[in-house]
């Protein structure tokens, strides 16, 4: 099984933030780790290269593979910042409807410029995506149990 690549480093996520050339992706990743501290309470820590990350869980799939990954986080790309929100964004559906000019994966929010974003509402899915975590889980857990029963 492959080693899970993306991992936490010793990397100053300010240091990164700050590192980056466009002034206005920088400014706003520098709004994001901001908010995300303040909101999550958590310290921030780099993934990887280019992930800012807080909190973390362990989870195991239902193949065994194992890891461990941010609850959430952001990283600002050349395109947009992805916002990450790890139990996925199938539950907060009615705050990306209130979230503005956005695009979405499952458990991504892809952002060209904070100003695009009400955020107070992405303030809101950051603070629930940690709430919703343990909840998610305990269910995936569930399912894994009644799968091996059968």
């Amino acid at each position: 099984m492959a080693e899970l690549k993306t991992k936490p480093t010793n990397v100053d996520p300010a240091k990164f933030v700050d590192s980056i050339k466009d002034a206005r992706r920088r400014a706003d990743a520098q709004a994001l780790l901001a908010m995300m501290t303040r909101v999550t309470g958590e310290t921030p820590r780099m993934w990887g290269s280019a992930i800012v990350g807080f909190g973390s869980y362990h989870y195991t799939y239902a193949t065994g593979r194992e890891g461990d990954w941010c609850v959430t986080g952001f990283s600002p790309r050349k395109d947009s910042l992805t916002v990450y929100i790890l139990p996925g964004l199938h539950l907060q559906q009615a705050n990306l409807k209130k979230l503005g000019k956005v695009t979405t994966g499952k458990s991504c929010i892809y952002i060209r410029k904070l100003d695009d974003v009400h955020m107070p509402t992405l303030e809101k899915m950051v603070k629930q995506a940690g709430k919703d975590l343990p909840k998610v889980a305990a269910a995936m857990r569930k399912l894994r149990k009644e799968k091996r029963a059968r």
